[in-house]
């Protein structure tokens, strides 16, 4: 009998090959912000996966953190993407758009006009890095000055703007979107209420604040493309980009989820970032007490949707979770990146290729579609 993991799945109507999902994952390959035929066969080669999840595509020029990263905001974009997913599409995949805004994990030298980065916050990402250009004008990860905190009638702007980039996403072929709500970016900054700094609705204070212009993005998307092609991503207990953990995080969480199963969105997809360094530190998700205590919560609440897990899962792990009913389908990162059949080598227990952590940024086909599917010795 074979293995759950390489089941179908349905995802809000829309019918997975596996329950593999390749988790979004930035590579910097994209020399003028557009996908690119190259672009294309990178994912084309990891569409066996259930879902692919594409890199974090900006929303905006604004929401952007990172140089040479595909957005979704301009025609050239939209038309970049549709290469991409009509190339999926063709040997059977099936994708969705992260849509993300990154706040102030950005630059001036990212920004239109050398602006500074917007947040929920004023305060400066302590020991987080944007990929902008140095004094010199050259690409180089740069630290990211202290933002400008948004005005509370500038809040509905990037509401809006989510929506329209999840329409740009349907129009460019993708499945569905997933809102980037995790990793210290945007949506996380209004939520950690030891970054938050407001004092308007949107201030970390009380719940309901804490999770306004989270569940307005995610009513406004739905009002574009329908729930059953939103998703989202979290990552409860993280600590990238000077996410300091408080003890609200639960509460939050839980409450989101409850929120999220109401509207019957496809899915919420949770990063487990225990393990991640994090300067000098390694992340610590508290284990059964914490993030994994936290995890079964967040499935209850969602009867309709379907929860994805990533981070530092194998196949022996993910099934099972998957067989105790703690999620539905399991995402994979860097080995994605080096095994474009990981799929079948799951399957078959064939050993992995470990990824090379000095292409994985930038450069050419070197370590982004160079990497042999599995041949016996």
């Amino acid at each position: 009998m074979s293995s759950s993991l390489f089941q179908p799945f349905p995802l809000s109507g829309l019918t997975l090959q596996n329950r593999v999902v390749m988790a979004p994952l930035t590579r910097a390959r994209a020399p003028h912000d557009i996908a690119d035929e190259r672009t294309a066969l990178y994912y084309t080669q990891r569409a066996t996966a259930g879902l692919i999840v594409s890199e974090g595509t900006p929303i905006s020029r604004e929401g952007q953190g990172y140089l040479f990263n595909p957005g979704i905001f301009s025609a050239e974009q939209i038309a970049g993407w549709r290469l991409v997913t009509d190339s999926v599409h063709a040997v059977g995949g099936r994708m969705f758009a992260q849509l993300w805004h990154v706040g102030r994990v950005s630059h001036p030298t990212i920004q239109q006009d050398g602006q500074l980065p917007v947040s929920a916050s004023s305060r400066q990402p302590v020991g987080a890095q944007a990929f902008g250009r140095d004094a010199a004008g050259n690409p180089a990860l740069v630290e990211p000055p202290a933002p400008r905190q948004l005005a509370t009638d500038e809040i509905p702007r990037i509401v809006d703007t989510f929506a329209q980039a999840a329409a740009n996403a349907i129009e460019a072929g993708f499945d569905g979107v997933e809102i980037h709500a995790a990793n210290g970016y945007l949506l996380e900054q209004f939520m950690n209420p030891l970054v938050n700094d407001r004092n308007d609705q949107y201030a970390a204070t009380t719940l309901d604040d804490r999770l306004r212009f989270t569940l307005q993005v995610i009513d406004a998307v739905v009002a574009r493309v329908g729930a059953a092609r939103t998703g989202i991503r979290i990552s409860p207990y993280g600590q990238l980009f000077d996410m300091p953990l408080h003890d609200r995080i639960d509460e939050t969480y839980t409450a989101l989820a409850e929120q999220i199963g109401r509207r019957r969105l496809a899915y919420v997809h949770v990063m487990n970032q225990s393990g991640f360094k994090v300067g000098g530190t390694t992340v610590d998700a508290g284990g059964e007490s914490g993030f994994d205590a936290l995890l079964r919560q967040i499935k209850q609440a969602l009867p309709a949707t379907a929860l994805i897990l990533a981070g530092g899962l194998d196949r022996d792990s993910a099934e099972a979770l998957i067989a105790e009913g703690v999620i539905d389908l399991a995402a994979f990162g860097a080995s994605f990146i080096s095994n474009p059949d990981l799929v079948a080598r799951l399957r078959n227990r064939w050993e992995l290729t470990p990824p090379d952590r000095s292409t994985f940024y930038g450069g050419g086909a070197k370590g982004y579609v160079d990497y042999p599917p599995y041949q016996a010795a």
